[in-house]
């Protein structure tokens, strides 16, 4: 059954009224060299008894973060619908051809999803993808699951990320969301870092959905820890709202809350080789060193040495060792007291 709103090319699988767990493939039409009349398929499931809230959880908004698109497939499998007050509909693997290829943009059209919300109905395959999950996802959620994790360039401690911004009710809710679902870190967010108003979490607060965004990891693998954080707080978040429950509900994990102070972010000034000299989950100092670039091209010529403007803790580390003028090379952030 299609449940499409009249607008978007997105066809779906089933209604997500009907009770039961039902599983599927979006299906986004899209011609070309290869495939001049075919489909690509977006995995989504929907698991829905009786009434209550609709949580949408959402993996692989960037096709080579792993963590949540593991988690969400895990419990997509494991959650029996007899357990369930309310809906739950999830999108494990969200840019599906970029979690096919491994990459962080679309290879359809070198997109980056979480830059293209609210998306477009006549657009290229992802403004396509951000405008079904706008106009047909967003308006049946009650609350908002978005799992990431740092991708190829970096490496996250697991953390969620609150974009205040809404009334103070809204903010209160997010640190509401922030506290259930447990990451070791809560980052406060003024949702003006790289995108901008495009983000899905941005668009969820123009329709005045909560959205908790989390990142799990990094370095294109799949962290345990990460895995777990992503499993257990989502699990706590539904069971906190009524919507799940399965029997003994999860203990409740400690967070701590950080923000963002002024320039947190250490970018390369030049080309070169990073050789770090922190770890994720330092305490830093002010003038404490962060690093070394070294000048392959000119072995001669002292490496230039990169120092922590203020005291912090080390949140995010670029991987590869390689970097490019302008690159990150760490992310630090500082507890909320300060």
């Amino acid at each position: 059954m299609d449940a499409r709103p009249s607008d978007t090319p997105i066809v779906t699988p089933f209604s997500f009224d009907k009770p039961g767990k039902q599983g599927g493939a979006l299906q986004l039409y899209h011609s070309n060299e290869t495939n001049g009349y075919g489909y690509v398929p977006i995995p989504i499931v929907s698991i829905k008894n009786g009434e209550g809230p609709t949580a949408l959880l959402i993996g692989g908004n960037h096709g080579n973060e792993y963590e949540g698109i593991v988690g969400l497939m895990n419990l997509a499998r494991e959650i029996d619908p007899a357990q369930v007050q309310g809906r739950i509909i999830i999108v494990p693997a969200l840019n599906f051809p970029a979690v096919k290829a491994g990459t962080r943009s679309s290879p359809l059209d070198d997109s980056n999803l979480n830059r293209s919300f609210p998306g477009d109905a006549a657009g290229s395959p992802t403004q396509m993808i951000a405008h079904y999950v706008s106009t047909a996802l967003m308006p049946l959620a009650d609350v908002v699951v978005d799992l990431h994790a740092g991708g190829r360039s970096s490496d996250f401690v697991p953390c969620v990320l609150v974009r205040r911004g809404g009334d103070s009710q809204a903010d209160a809710e997010l640190a509401r969301l922030a506290e259930w679902f447990g990451a070791p870190l809560s980052f406060l967010s003024d949702g003006k870092g790289g995108g901008g108003g495009r983000t899905l979490s941005a668009e969820c607060m123009r329709q005045g959905i909560p959205c908790l965004t989390a990142e799990l990891g990094g370095g294109e693998t799949l962290s345990q820890r990460g895995l777990k954080v992503a499993i257990d707080g989502v699990r706590r978040i539904l069971d906190r709202l009524g919507i799940l429950s399965a029997g003994d509900a999860l203990p409740q994990a400690s967070t701590r809350w950080v923000k963002k102070g002024l320039d947190n972010r250490i970018h390369a000034p030049e080309a070169g080789i990073f050789e770090p000299r922190i770890e994720l989950e330092d305490m830093v100092a002010a003038g404490q060193p962060v690093g070394l670039i070294h000048f392959p091209d000119f072995p001669m010529r002292k490496p230039e040495e990169l120092l922590f403007p203020r005291s912090g803790y080390v949140l995010a580390l670029h991987i590869p060792a390689l970097v490019s003028r302008g690159d990150e090379l760490c992310t630090f952030v500082e507890d909320m007291n300060c």
